[in-house]
């Protein structure tokens, strides 16, 4: 089973644009993670300020280790303050 994480953002008015550089910056560096299966950020078609990430870790450990990373903790993490929310899911993915 894989770890799962969705992550929804709402930017704060006149931020959009930062938010989503910021998404395009994380996602290589996040994506070339040991423990990184999937890494999508997407954003709304009808709404620019809302942003879904799509995230699949081989465990809870290399989800962990995301946050730890250094991209993260450059890129993610001071976005958060030009965020209006941000919400977070988690899953484990089902054996088929």
């Amino acid at each position: 089973m894989a770890y799962v994480l969705t992550a929804k953002w709402t930017a704060r008015e006149g931020e959009e644009e930062t938010v989503a550089d910021a998404l395009r910056t994380l996602a290589g560096p996040s994506r070339a993670e040991p423990g990184c299966l999937y890494y999508q950020p997407c954003r709304d078609l009808e709404n620019p300020r809302s942003f879904l990430i799509f995230e699949v870790y081989a465990d809870e450990d290399a989800y962990r280790a995301h946050g730890e990373s250094d991209h993260f903790k450059q890129y993610g993490v001071p976005t958060f303050e030009l965020l209006e929310s941000r919400e977070r899911v988690f899953y484990e993915t089902l054996d088929a």
